[in-house]
């Protein structure tokens, strides 16, 4: 059993305050009347197992879970190669805003929300 407590109940949401597609999500699925649990990791980090855990839930690699594009990620990581699974997990803990988002989890489901509809398919 992993870290992350799941419901088939409600929708856990992982996003960033600081994301449009992720307020445009909430904002999405509180007018569908889904029961969404908010974790913003900006505010609540998340752990190492956590991020793991996403990642498999997601069926990637931590790597994966980083947007390569984002300001930060260039400004700090674009010129290192060679990260391992603890790097990219310490990359993402120490600078959140990096990590794709928003994730939605309901029991054994979980999606990265592309489109703010993409809750509903969860």
């Amino acid at each position: 059993m992993g870290e992350i407590a799941t419901s088939e109940r409600q929708i856990t949401l992982y996003y960033s305050s600081k994301s449009t597609r992720a307020k445009q999500t909430l904002a999405y699925a509180k007018a569908e009347g889904l029961p969404i649990h908010e974790i913003d990791i900006l505010k609540t980090p998340l752990t190492g197992t956590q991020i793991a855990e996403i990642a498999d839930r997601l069926k990637l690699e931590i790597k994966d879970l980083v947007n390569q594009d984002h300001p930060i990620y260039k400004a700090r990581f674009k010129e290192h190669h060679d990260f391992s699974e603890d790097d990219w997990i310490k990359m993402i803990r120490h600078n959140p805003d990096i990590m794709k988002q928003p994730i939605a989890i309901r029991g054994k489901l979980t999606i990265l929300v592309e489109t703010p509809t993409d809750i509903i398919k969860i």
